[in-house]
């Protein structure tokens, strides 16, 4: 009797240190402390599922009625592959859905991409390919090298003018150029035989294909103190490749820099914002993001600054990221001018998906706006400074012919 009762007391004591999950139960009833516990991870559980339930209940629902949409979708391939009365190319039939899905949408930047056309965009906005490193030209018979990548392994190996004869026991006359580019392509390490005329000699090499990395950001002085940068594409190396460009040419100490996007049609923003976070300190608004509604302005996360005068060059094939570089420096560096014509007017930022057939789709996501707000879907930017590109410079593409480059070089010489 002894033991019961000092038994009740310490259960009374226990009951007064307010323990949690004593509370919560019938007074009258008696647990273990097994059965305690097991009681709890049973009410844990139960409080998870009910909190998913409440949280993604809708989405659930959501994906309910997209998995019968599915299966309108999978019903129909099988139908018409087990019952048309013709052959039926399978490849062909799920090619045309996806497409179908994608024309659906009624967004010209939405877009089913072949694989040809999948390769040479991954290609550009990756920066690098595998190959020798070798442009040529097709000129009705034979394809001729017109240049060669210093970086590549064909350089001193073929030269300019070469005439391209067999690859590997291919014949390569009458053959396009991305014909002739399945042949060239590869794994790095692996080794290729090119056949070449050059001149009245048929000459052999075995060539090893490498990565090469695109050159997209190349730089020069102008008059001494003026720095110039090209940006052809916002590739994934393309930031990497301006630090080393405005260094080289701070180094040389420019005054002034002309930032020429001229036909680029954009790539990677996040290549653009990192570039743009060299010119700008944190806080400062270097796009804006709107997404279902919802508006997020994109700031600057680095301390860098920069305050010589700039001049942007601008054309009508000036796109997406580009406008995106531009708009930023339009809005926000005090002493920046925009030269050139209208942009192109993109306003919106697309997703890629590499598909299991090496084809690939890209599709809107969002809309991004300028630090102050607008949006220049066709509408473009419009340069501070408008000025038309001389036509004779289209055909030889000297810098004495290019006028929207001398216009800037006198701007920036009266320091704007």
């Amino acid at each position: 009797m002894e033991k019961k009762k000092k038994k009740k007391k310490k259960n009374k004591n226990k009951k007064n240190q307010k323990i949690t999950f004593v509370s919560s139960f019938d007074s009258d009833s008696k647990f273990s402390l097994f059965e305690v516990i097991i009681i709890i991870l049973i009410s844990v559980i139960f409080g998870i599922i009910i909190g998913y339930l409440l949280t993604y209940g809708n989405s659930n629902l959501s994906r309910v009625r997209s998995d019968t949409n599915l299966g309108e979708v999978v019903s129909t391939y099988n139908n018409i592959v087990d019952n048309y009365y013709g052959k039926v190319d399978e490849n062909k039939l799920s090619e045309y859905a996806i497409k179908g899905m994608i024309s659906s949408l009624e967004d010209p930047y939405s877009l089913y991409l072949d694989e040809n056309t999948t390769d040479s965009f991954n290609e550009s906005v990756d920066g690098s390919y595998t190959g020798i490193g070798i442009n040529v030209e097709f000129d009705g018979e034979f394809n001729r090298v017109v240049s060669i990548n210093k970086d590549g392994p064909a350089y001193n190996i073929l030269k300019e003018d070469d005439i391209i004869l067999d690859i590997d026991g291919n014949d390569c006359s009458f053959l396009y150029p991305e014909d002739l580019t399945k042949l060239i392509d590869g794994k790095a390490g692996t080794t290729l035989d090119i056949k070449v005329r050059r001149g009245e000699e048929e000459l052999l090499y075995s060539i090893k294909r490498e990565i090469i990395e695109i050159e997209n950001v190349t730089s020069k002085i102008i008059n001494k103190n003026i720095g110039y940068i090209k940006i052809n594409i916002f590739s994934s190396n393309s930031y990497d490749q301006f630090v080393k460009n405005i260094n080289k040419l701070e180094k040389k100490k420019i005054k002034y820099l002309i930032i020429d996007v001229r036909d680029n049609p954009g790539g990677h923003l996040a290549q653009a914002q990192k570039i743009l976070e060299l010119f700008f300190p944190k806080k400062t608004v270097l796009y804006q993001i709107e997404r279902n509604g919802k508006m997020d302005k994109i700031y600057s996360k680095n301390n860098d600054k920069r305050s010589y005068p700039v001049v942007l060059l601008i054309n009508g094939e000036t796109a997406s990221s580009a406008e995106v570089l531009v708009a930023c420096f339009q809005d926000n560096y005090k002493q920046a001018k925009v030269l050139g014509v209208n942009s192109y007017g993109k306003g919106n930022v697309q997703k890629s998906l590499s598909l299991s057939n090496g084809t690939s789709i890209k599709f809107t996501i969002e809309k991004w706006y300028t630090p102050e707000g607008l949006n220049v879907s066709d509408k473009g930017i419009t340069p501070d400074i408008e000025v038309e590109q001389d036509p004779i410079y289209y055909s030889n593409y000297l810098d004495d012919d290019d006028r929207q480059l001398q216009e800037a070089i006198n701007i920036l010489k009266k320091s704007l």
